[in-house]
């Protein structure tokens, strides 16, 4: 029964477009409690408005919405349109090429810039401004989970199966949560816990600089190719999730300054804060 119970898991990874979740539930509402720490009053005041026409009080409460679109039947066509923007391809090396990685904008690169542009527009609906705030939480989250701008013939090691605590696994799956879950912390407590390590220092930036969102692309995939993310004979060891746990905290960080900068960028003058209708 278990071989059975484990082939029917694997056959279900292969058949699925996207991975499950990025960074899981947890790691999404900790990167959305670390940019709400760090939001200028003028961002924050216009958050608040956003998250107020949704009837959401925070930001990790619109964090992992994105997510859920693909099993409710309301928004099924959304989500099935949303399905590629979720991570980006990487194609042989760790340096974004749009016309390769992300043509027409489909990948996670041109969905955050998208949806910031839609953020930003203070002429449009509070409702679509308001939308466009869930995928830019969620998205920004996406691109720093380092298997999300992966290698492209194992789906971002979707198809690279493990063992982790004694069961079997993904790879994929491991860093969206399974290396988050051994610090046996809620959202809060991990968010309070990094923040605890004081301000992140971002990479220094990477000429063209008209793009930030492929720069964080470009920098989680070394990630995958630099820290030694694929484990020897398939195995993640307590070894392995001692190395590599500062590397997802590290992930998480920026992504939590990043996502607060973006913010601040777009939403960040204070006399234009727009009334929910």
């Amino acid at each position: 029964m278990r071989l059975i119970h484990r082939g029917i898991l694997l056959c279900f990874a292969l058949l699925a477009t996207v991975p499950a979740f990025a960074w899981g539930p947890l790691g999404h509402r900790i990167v959305a409690d670390l940019a709400a720490a760090q939001l200028a009053p003028a961002a924050r005041a216009q958050v608040d408005a956003l998250l107020a026409s949704e009837h959401a009080q925070s930001l990790a409460d619109i964090a992992n919405w994105a997510d859920t679109l693909r099993d409710d039947p309301d928004q099924a066509a959304l989500g099935k349109a949303t399905a590629p923007l979720h991570y980006v391809n990487m194609h042989g090396s760790c340096a974004f090429k749009p016309a390769l990685d992300c043509p027409d904008g489909q990948c996670v690169v041109g969905a955050i810039n998208h949806y910031a542009a839609i953020l930003g527009n203070r002429g449009l609906p509070a409702a679509e401004r308001a939308q466009a705030l869930n995928f830019v939480v969620h998205f920004v989250g996406d691109v720093h989970q380092p298997l999300h701008a992966g290698y492209k013939q194992d789906r971002g090691a979707n198809d690279y199966q493990v063992q982790f605590e004694g069961q079997g696994s993904n790879l994929h799956r491991v860093w969206d949560s399974g290396l988050l879950s051994t610090r046996h912390m809620d959202a809060r407590q991990y968010a309070a816990f990094l923040e605890k390590q004081g301000p992140v220092t971002l990479p220094a930036p990477i000429a063209p600089l008209d793009n930030p969102p492929a720069q964080w692309a470009d920098q989680s995939c070394q990630v995958v190719m630099d820290q030694g993310v694929y484990p020897a004979g398939h195995v993640i060891t307590q070894a392995y999730v001692e190395r590599q746990l500062p590397v997802a905290d590290r992930q998480l960080r920026l992504a939590g300054k990043r996502l607060a900068d973006l913010l601040n960028r777009v939403l960040g003058d204070s006399r234009a804060v727009s009334t929910p209708r």
